[in-house]
């Protein structure tokens, strides 16, 4: 009989998402709250903590996803999106990050978040290192 394989239990929730939950307006908060539960459920080996003033994981290092509030509603961003190859996520910017928007709770789509949650943790390109690689990204897997 093989040993049992312990179960991966997620990151305690970082002081500072908890902070900038609480920070937002009910529904607001609501919907980070619901995202926070869904990433950390998807991805309990990835480390949250706010950075650049907002919450995102890191996979060994690299950042994955994270989600913040505009005047629209809550952006949920994907660092390696265009990867996923999901056409209900926007591309953003000049690398390969792609975005959904939610106005409220009841927007998210969780069968298409659960999924691109796994996409994340499958696709992976070194933006940890992307300074050194100036700009270059590579893929790790």
């Amino acid at each position: 009989m093989s040993p049992r394989k312990p179960a991966t239990v997620p990151t305690p929730v970082h002081g500072d998402i908890a902070d900038y939950n609480a920070s937002q307006s009910a529904s607001d908060r609501a919907t980070c709250e619901a995202l926070e539960g869904h990433v950390r459920a998807a991805l309990p080996e990835a480390v949250g903590k706010v950075w650049h003033g907002h919450p995102v994981w890191f996979l060994e290092g690299n950042p994955v996803a994270g989600y913040s509030i505009h005047k629209e509603g809550t952006r949920l961003l994907f660092w390696i999106g265009q990867s996923f190859d999901e056409p209900a996520l926007r591309p953003v910017g000049k690398f390969k990050a792609a975005e959904a928007r939610y106005a409220r709770l009841d927007d998210v789509d969780v069968k298409a978040l659960r999924r691109w949650l796994e996409k994340a943790r499958a696709i992976q390109w070194n933006y940890r290192d992307v300074v050194k690689t100036k700009g270059v990204l590579t893929r790790l897997r």
